[in-house]
């Protein structure tokens, strides 16, 4: 009897340790929540027409990364970057986003660069409480639908009405165009945006849009739209669209016998431009984000080609720009919170190599970001001036 007495107590006692074990252990699984890695997710073309841009910007990332990383990192850990291709398409651009959210368990998420790409993700981001911060995706409905801000979307870059406007005006203040025309892409809300923007902005200068044409994604032929405009007789053409079918677009008004001066956006400047379409951009006019000769951009571009043997794109400035942005919030919030790093987000004002980063609160865009006309001479982008929108 005294024996299973005593079994009985030890068995008694071990239960209790395991117990009293357990209860101990749960303080150090709470520690242990804490990521050795900050995870960081990045989205953009890999493939496709805009390949050339998503490539520049996945390695501007990796690259940034590394530099920080060999500092310290942030927050005492090393940022680790998971990036996926949305090959330029919405719907996967949702995949991708839903991906790096809910299964990467990503604290923000850098890109894309198109406006028809960063849309539509905002539901999966209010979802999963987790920030992203656009690229050179321009649209106003990336930040703010309806007149309200999206609570996880951020942008480094200006926006199309600002845009549309600096174009329209550098045409009528500076080239002293009186009439223009405009060739856009109608499934493209990057290009509606532009289009909308520079024809009101033009027409309040007093000048006149004499022929607006469309065409969709994946045309190759503009020859039909191009002919309606050379019988309207523009000074200016404005191109709001990508630099395959800016390159496509321009030799076949030049071989139709088209003089006017050609003007587009962001969308422009690429090394793929020059190469397709050299002679028959010669001339012409463009607004971007910077001035790629500004002593301020000259180290990125350096270390860049260092480690890559080519000449970054656009995209890599920009998302230069939002790993900063990604940076100072993270530090600002004191942790690996994605949350907190989009309140963090909120309050951003910072100097990055594009400009002054000053957040809007209610827009969630840079307030006040200079812009950069650029004409194509010789092959070469060459600075003209900073020009705003008045």
């Amino acid at each position: 009897m005294k024996r299973k007495v005593i079994v009985l107590s030890l068995v008694c006692l071990f239960v209790l340790s395991l117990v009293l074990t357990g209860c101990a252990s749960k303080p150090q699984q709470s520690a242990s929540n804490e990521p050795e890695v900050i995870k960081v997710g990045w989205m953009g073309s890999l493939t496709g027409d805009q390949a050339v841009w998503g490539q520049c910007e996945f390695n501007t990332v990796k690259m940034l990364f590394e530099e920080i990383n060999a500092k310290g990192g942030v927050l005492g850990k090393n940022l680790e970057a998971i990036g996926y291709d949305t090959k330029g398409d919405p719907q996967e651009a949702v995949n991708v986003a839903k991906r790096l959210a809910t299964q990467d368990k990503v604290v923000a998420i850098l890109g894309p660069n198109a406006s028809g790409n960063a849309i539509p993700i905002a539901p999966v981001l209010e979802q999963a409480k987790v920030p992203d911060i656009a690229t050179v995706a321009t649209n106003p409905k990336v930040t703010v639908l309806d007149g309200k801000v999206k609570p996880y979307n951020f942008r480094v870059c200006f926006i199309d009405p600002y845009q549309g406007a600096v174009a329209a005006g550098y045409a009528a203040d500076v080239l002293k165009a009186k009439k223009a025309a405009v060739l856009y892409d109608v499934g493209d809300d990057y290009s509606q945006g532009l289009k909308e923007f520079f024809e009101e902005f033009f027409i309040k200068k007093g000048g006149e849009i004499v022929a607006r044409e469309g065409f969709k994604t994946g045309d190759v032929d503009f020859r039909p739209q191009l002919s309606k405009i050379k019988a309207a007789n523009p000074e200016v053409i404005f191109m709001p669209y990508f630099f395959k079918e800016v390159a496509l677009s321009a030799n076949q008004a030049r071989e139709l016998g088209i003089d006017a001066v050609l003007m587009g956006g962001d969308g422009w400047p690429s090394e793929q431009l020059i190469s397709m379409a050299k002679e028959a951009v010669e001339g012409s006019y463009f607004v971007n984000h910077l001035d790629y000769e500004d002593p301020e951009v000259q180290d990125f571009k350096a270390r860049y080609k260092a480690k890559y043997g080519k000449d970054v794109e656009l995209n890599g400035y920009l998302v230069h720009d939002a790993v900063l942005m990604l940076e100072d919030g993270l530090k600002r919030a004191g942790e690996a919170n994605s949350e907190k790093l989009a309140q963090a987000l909120e309050t951003t004002d910072i100097k990055g190599i594009t400009g002054k980063i000053k957040i809007g609160k209610d827009t969630h865009n840079p307030e006040g970001k200079d812009a950069a006309i650029l004409k194509i001479i010789d092959g070469n982008y060459v600075f003209q001036q900073k020009f705003a929108a008045e």
